[in-house]
Parts: structure tokens; sequence; C-alpha cells
């Protein structure tokens, strides 16, 4: 018996101070496709970018510590950290940092098999690039 998700996206709304620098870093630098944007009243503005398929990751405080031990040298990571899953992690951390994104952690290896750095990129959000690396 199959149940089918009820649940049809996830959608993570950020509200960006500089609007034009964070939708340049995500939509140009990350490469996230445009999907739609809206303009109203008041100089209101919003873009929906495509993050690929999406999921909600719940860890409790002793995993999010072996985290941030394993991929920042135990610098703890904000409440919330948006986690992308990239084809080159080296590469776009590059790509970040010279469009101005803080490289809090170089990327690496992990143990569970993929290759993880982590910034402070615009719109006050922290991102891990990660890159899978396949079965172990």
């Amino acid at each position: 018996m199959t149940t089918e998700n009820p649940i049809r996206q996830l959608r993570l709304v950020v509200q960006a101070e500089d609007y034009e620098a964070a939708l340049a870093f995500y939509r140009d630098v990350l490469g996230m496709p445009e999907q739609a944007a809206f303009q109203g009243e008041g100089g209101a503005q919003v873009t929906i970018l495509d993050a690929g398929r999406a999921t909600l990751e719940l860890a409790n405080p002793h995993q999010v510590a072996m985290i941030d031990r394993v991929e920042a040298e135990g610098r703890p990571s904000a409440r919330l950290r948006v986690a992308f899953e990239v084809t080159d992690t080296e590469g776009t951390t590059r790509r970040a940092t010279e469009a101005g994104a803080e490289l809090i952690a170089e990327p690496r290896t992990t143990p569970w098999r993929s290759v993880n750095s982590r910034l402070e990129a615009p719109a006050g959000l922290q991102v891990t690039l990660f890159q899978e690396l396949g079965p172990a």
C-alpha cells in the first residue's frame, strides 16, 4: 500500500534586504533557475528560484554538534542552515566567495561520503554546499 505525500512543495521564503544582490547570488552564481517573478505596489518584488528536490532535515542538538565538528571545525551552525547539493563543491565554493559569500569552512570530505563547505551567504543565510561522492 502506498500513501501519496500530501505535501507538494517545500518553499523557503527569505527576506532579503539587498534583493538584487541576493537574486544575483542565488540565481546567477549558484545557478538556480528562475521559475517566476512578480512585482507589486510600493516596490514589492519576489522571485521564485528552482532549488531542485526539497527535503526537511530535522536534527537533534547532538547531531548538529557532530556535523559542525566535521564540516566547520566545530564552529556552530545557525539554527536554520540551507544545504544545496551541487555537482562541484570546490568550484561552486570558489565562485560563491568570489561573488561575496563569506567562507566559514573550506570544502572537505566527510565521513558520510560527501564534499561539504560552509558559507555565510547573501540574505543572512548560512549555506552548506555538498557534493555526494557515492556509496562507501
